[in-house]
């Protein structure tokens, strides 16, 4: 297993039971796939620097997990569909 960093942006409409629910989804994505997520940062509320999908806020958060290439497949199939996911990126985790 590989070790990858996910930062993924939610809309910033979202309640706060909402947001938890989606945050839950997202990571259960992951363990289905028999990733292991590490850590979990939540940066917030931020502005953006341009819009982005008409927004200008987002809701940041910042996971850490060690994954197979098809387990991040997978959640990037699954978060490209999700309608409350603004934007998202993997990279290698060189910690």
């Amino acid at each position: 297993m590989g070790k990858y960093e996910i930062m993924y942006i939610l809309v910033p409409t979202l309640e706060e039971e909402a947001r938890k629910a989606e945050i839950e989804k997202l990571h259960g994505i992951l363990t289905a796939q028999k990733c292991q997520v590490k850590e979990v940062r939540e940066w917030g509320l931020r502005e953006f620097a341009y819009p982005m999908k008409k927004l200008t806020k987002g809701y940041y958060v910042i996971i850490k997990v060690s994954a197979e290439p098809a387990g991040l497949n997978e959640f990037s199939r699954l978060a490209k569909l999700d309608n409350n996911v603004v934007r998202f990126l993997v990279t290698v985790d060189k910690d």
